[in-house]
């Protein structure tokens, strides 16, 4: 969990929120664009081209650009960058360096879909080894989405806002850690990025190792999102004593609870 003072600190494995300031775009795309060729990765958009981020004749030639019709749907989407991927190992590029230009939400309840689409982008960052950037130009969003699509990168970079008290990130498949504390502040928050992690699967793990604390509210939001699907389970790992009393007190240690809190 870090924040960056430039594109230039990115590494492999990266999945960065970059809340854009248009005064310095340009530069810092460019710069991004450039280390790209330098390190030897290929350049993969996704999304039209914005005049704040980068322009089309900026890009090296073995550049993609992916503008696909329905960027909700995650899948498709994943399954696009996955191919690219694989095209530019066997073309003998160190890795793929994502650039990923956010479009505000136009639908209501369409915090979840981000999320989920977040998600997935840093599964994939994390397996590959790829670098994914998410630009949101911030004068665009609700501070509130902003910082709940924050939660879900473990790196940030751009314009300062609140610091989200908890992050997630991918620990392998259908397997996320998170880090922080979770509390009334940020329960929405962590609500919408559990509920988006169990779209796609029946069963989530979570290793809390590095949750300092979760409160009652995190907890509620916790229950509330395994039990927004049917048939749906959740196993936490790894949380500390303090958290498993807490969790015991307040009632949710029962079958009824489609939540394990594992010791």
């Amino acid at each position: 969990m870090r924040s960056l003072a430039t594109l230039d600190e990115v590494e492999l494995g990266d999945h960065v929120c970059w809340r854009v300031n248009p005064a310095g775009a340009f530069a810092d795309a460019r710069s991004y664009v450039a280390d790209g060729a330098l390190y030897g990765d290929k350049l993969v958009v996704i999304g039209p081209l914005g005049t704040v981020t980068v322009q089309r004749d900026r890009l090296p030639t073995t550049s993609v650009i992916l503008d696909l019709p329905d960027l909700a749907d995650a899948e498709v989407m994943l399954a696009a960058v996955r191919r690219e991927a694989a095209v530019a190992a066997r073309e003998g590029f160190r890795s793929v360096r994502v650039l990923a230009e956010q479009p505000p939400l136009s639908e209501p309840g369409s915090v979840e879909v981000l999320l989920a689409r977040e998600l997935k982008l840093e599964e994939f960052a994390s397996e590959s080894g790829a670098i994914v950037v998410c630009a949101f130009r911030a004068a665009q969003w609700e501070a509130s989405t902003l910082e709940q699509a924050a939660c879900v990168h473990p790196q940030e970079m751009g314009i300062r806002a609140a610091r989200p008290a908890f992050r997630m990130f991918s620990t392998g498949t259908d397997s996320w850690g998170v880090d922080g504390v979770v509390d009334s502040e940020c329960a929405e928050a962590f609500n919408a990025a559990i509920r988006a992690a169990m779209r796609r699967t029946p069963m989530v793990k979570l290793r809390f190792d590095a949750v300092e604390m979760i409160d009652a509210a995190g907890m509620r939001a916790l229950v509330d999102a395994a039990r927004h699907l049917p048939d749906r389970r959740i196993v936490v790992e790894g949380a500390n004593e303090i958290v498993r009393l807490c969790w015991d007190l307040a009632g949710y240690a029962t079958a009824d609870v489609p939540v394990v809190m594992a010791a």
